[in-house]
C-alpha cells in the first residue's frame, strides 16, 4: 500500500486565515502543528517515509518540504496546473504506475483527521488486500449522527467482506449532492434505514486498475495519462485533460455496480469550515491563541485574533470572528460554509492581495 496525501487547494472556506500563499492545511491549527504535519506524522506510525507520497501544486511544494523535511523529493507529485480532482487523481495513479502498476494506493485527504489511528491502519490493510484481488473502485463512507445536507452519499448494498472492525459493502446507489430535493429526500430515507454513508473519498485501487477505469469511462483523461506513463512531457499531456471532478467517472462506476464502499471504523473529522474547526479545536483545547478575550453575556463563539490583541464581545452567540490584521471575517457559525463566496467576490473585484 502506498498512501498519497492530497495536499492541494486553497481552503477558501477558511478565509481569511487560509490564503493562496498559506492554505489552511499548512496553518498551525492543531497545537502548533498543521493538518499536513498531523497526517504525515500519523502515517509515519505505519509507513516508512519512502512509501508515503504527496500530491500538491507548484506553489505548495516548497511548503511541503519546509514543514516536513523528511519528505523525499521524488515522492512529491506536482500538478502542472489546477484541473480539478479527476485529472489530479489520474495524475497520481499515472506517477505511481511508473513505480509499480500493481501496488495499491490510497488517497489521504489532508483536510481530514482520523481517530483512533490504529483503526484507520486496519482499514488500510483490508483495502490493500482487497485492491490486489479485485478490480473494483474502492472508496470510503462515514455514518454521521444525523443526515447532513449538501454532501454526496453512498448507499450500502450487500456485505462484501467483514474483518475485525472493517465492513466493506457493494455500493447500491450513489446520491450526488447536486441532484436536488429528490436526492436529499432519498438520502434521509436511506439514512433512517441505516444504509446511507457520507462519502469521504479514501480512493483505493492499483494504478493499473485505476487507469483502466478511466480508459472505460473517460478516454480524454486516459490517453494523456497513458502518454505520461510512457514518458511523455507531463506539462503538455496534463494540459490536454478537460477539467472535471472524479465523480464524473465514479458516478458511472457506481451505476455499473463496479464499486465498493468501506464503512469507516474510526471517527472522521473534516476540517473544512470554521465551524468544523471550532468543534475539534475545542475538543483538544487548542482554541485560543495569544490574544486576550473579554466576553460579556456571550457564549459559543469562535474567535481568532493576532497575538497581543484584546477582543471584546457583548451579547452575541454562535458567531465566528477571524482577524488576520489585514482582513476581518464575521459570520454566524451556521453560515461558515459560505465563506468561499467572499473569496469569489474578492476575485471579481480584483483584490488578489487579500486572497
Amino acid at each position: 500500500m502506498k498512501p498519497v496525501i492530497i495536499c492541494g487547494g486553497v481552503g477558501a472556506k477558511m478565509w481569511p486565515a487560509s490564503r493562496q500563499k498559506m492554505p489552511k492545511h499548512f496553518l498551525p491549527l492543531l497545537s502548533g502543528k498543521s493538518l499536513f504535519q498531523w497526517n504525515w506524522n500519523s502515517l509515519r506510525k505505519k509507513f516508512e517515509a519512502k512509501d508515503i507520497y504527496i500530491q500538491t501544486t507548484v506553489d505548495q511544494a516548497g511548503l511541503v518540504k519546509e514543514q516536513v523535511p523528511e519528505v523525499l523529493a521524488n515522492n512529491i507529485f506536482i500538478e502542472p496546473e489546477l484541473r480539478n480532482q479527476g485529472p489530479a487523481t489520474g495524475f497520481a495513479a499515472a506517477m505511481l504506475y511508473k513505480i509499480d502498476p500493481d501496488e495499491p494506493f490510497m488517497l489521504v485527504q489532508v483536510d481530514d483527521i482520523r481517530i483512533p489511528e490504529q483503526y484507520f491502519f486496519e482499514m488500510m490493510d483490508v483495502c490493500d488486500r482487497l485492491a490486489r484481488t479485485s478490480n473494483k473502485y474502492i472508496t470510503g463512507g462515514f455514518r454521521p449522527s444525523f443526515a447532513i445536507t449538501g454532501n454526496d452519499w453512498l448507499i450500502k448494498g450487500e456485505l462484501e467482506i467483514e474483518q475485525d472492525r472493517v465492513g466493506v459493502y457493494k455500493v447500491d446507489k450513489f446520491l450526488w449532492r447536486g441532484a436536488g430535493e429528490n436526492a436529499k429526500r432519498q438520502a434521509e430515507e436511506y439514512f433512517n434505514q441505516g444504509l446511507a454513508l457520507l462519502h469521504t473519498n479514501h480512493t483505493c485501487m492499483t494504478p493499473r486498475n485505476f487507469l483502466e477505469m478511466f480508459k472505460k469511462y473517460r478516454m480524454e483523461w486516459y490517453k494523456p495519462l497513458l502518454n505520461i506513463v510512457e514518458g511523455g512531457d507531463v506539462v503538455t499531456e496534463y494540459a490536454k485533460m478537460p477539467k472535471g471532478q472524479l465523480e464524473d467517472v465514479t458516478q458511472l462506476v457506481h451505476a455499473a455496480g463496479e464499486s465498493l464502499v468501506v464503512e469507516l471504523p474510526f471517527r472522521w473529522i473534516d476540517i473544512g469550515t470554521w465551524e468544523s474547526a471550532d468543534i475539534y479545536l475545542k475538543e483538544i483545547g487548542a482554541h485560543q491563541n495569544g490574544y486576550h478575550l473579554v466576553e460579556i453575556d456571550s457564549n459559543d463563539n469562535f474567535i481568532q485574533a493576532p497575538k497581543g490583541k484584546v477582543v471584546a464581545t457583548i451579547g452575541i452567540k454562535d458567531v465566528i470572528v477571524i482577524d488576520t490584521g489585514d482582513a476581518l471575517l464575521i459570520c454566524r457559525k451556521d453560515q461558515s460554509g459560505r465563506v468561499g463566496e467572499v473569496v469569489e467576490r474578492l476575485k471579481m473585484e480584483n483584490k488578489s492581495e487579500f486572497i
